[in-house]
């Protein structure tokens, strides 16, 4: 079996414009000094990390890697979340993500898109220039807004969204492959990747492309009540990176999981720091290290409630003590007879 690597945590929710959150080398120094391994990097965020010349240079890439290892930490991931999400875009959701893309192709869908491809591009190779094998990402919507059928759905219109859906991502799944990186699917509502099921649909499309992975986050899985640990014996294989992220599902007489347009600190459903939610991380890491997943545990810090420092704090010391030491032998060994076929045999009454 292998061992979970950790802790580590995403830099995105952290990045500002002060210190020590406004640069890779001070950020991770904070990182280091409350006890993570690793960090994730935001590939969008240039106050920490220069996408195009990471993709272009390798002297580039290796002085990134250089800082972390500075200060003792490695690179987990990069992360595309948010130009992953525009490599598939429904009109209704137009202006609310031109936010993520580059100025210039704001206003312009098919411009935008063709910058999104190239974005996830220039990560993976980055990724293969930072000695990287995983890719963190989002796969897009065009079927989001139909999720809930009233009305009806006509007959074939999810069929062509995940048609399309697959029709984009597959060429950059083969570039991914060409470098040697799996791309990593965050499953998460408001993707048209949001449970097994639809994960499947795309699968199945893309004809179970090896590169096509998953990141795996039971948060989203307690706001859309889909059993998180069940998921782990089916996708177990297809797990490449773990965000380490709480949440709680307290549905009233008034809201359940739709939350009723809600703000997050309203809602029935809601992001928390890590132990203060309800997901049984003691039974996750217990299945991840079972199913042999020995790449990185990474907190994700979102909360309705806590101050993103004291959860940072306090995530780093909650991953470790989840992290399994995995046993170099069975626990029954030291009763052994040291039995051989002849007496296996004989135990058997067929000497």
């Amino acid at each position: 079996m292998k061992m979970i690597k950790g802790p580590a945590i995403f830099l995105a929710q952290f990045v500002a414009d002060a210190a020590p959150f406004n640069s890779f080398d001070s950020i991770c120094g904070w990182a280091a000094s409350l006890g993570y391994k690793g960090v994730q990097i935001p590939s969008w965020d240039g106050r920490l990390l220069d996408l195009k010349k990471a993709s272009e240079s390798q002297d580039y890439a290796d002085e990134v890697r250089g800082i972390a290892a500075r200060h003792g930490l490695s690179i987990t991931e990069l992360s595309t979340h948010l130009q992953g999400q525009l490599v598939a875009v429904h009109p209704a959701y137009d202006t609310a993500f031109d936010g993520f893309a580059a100025p210039e192709v704001r206003g312009n869908p098919k411009a935008r898109t063709e910058w999104a491809v190239d974005q996830v591009k220039r990560a993976i190779l980055a990724s293969r220039r930072l000695g990287l094998t995983v890719h963190a990402t989002f796969s897009g919507a065009l079927a989001w807004p139909y999720i809930y059928p009233w009305p009806q759905r006509p007959a074939g219109l999810v069929e062509t969204a995940f048609d399309e859906l697959a029709k984009r991502w597959r060429p950059i799944l083969d570039y991914a492959d060409e470098h040697g990186v799996d791309l990593a699917y965050e499953i998460h509502p408001g993707e048209d990747l949001h449970d097994g099921v639809s994960y499947e649909m795309f699968l199945e499309r893309v004809n179970n492309h090896k590169r096509a992975n998953l990141l795996y986050d039971p948060s989203h899985f307690v706001l859309q009540q889909l059993d998180y640990l069940d998921y782990i014996d089916i996708y177990h294989a297809r797990i490449k990176a773990f965000h380490v992220k709480d949440a709680e599902f307290n549905p009233t007489g008034r809201q359940g999981v739709y939350g009723g347009f809600q703000s997050w600190i309203d809602r029935a459903g809601r992001f928390r720091s890590l132990g203060d939610g309800q997901v049984d991380f003691g039974a996750i890491f217990s299945k991840l290290t079972q199913h042999d997943y020995g790449s990185w545990a990474v907190l994700e810090w979102e909360c309705a409630l806590k101050h993103p420092e004291q959860g940072a704090r306090e995530g780093a010391e909650f991953i470790k003590s989840h992290i399994i030491r995995v046993t170099e032998k069975a626990f029954d060994d030291f009763a052994g007879a040291g039995t051989d076929d002849t007496a296996n045999r004989k135990m058997l009454g067929l000497s």
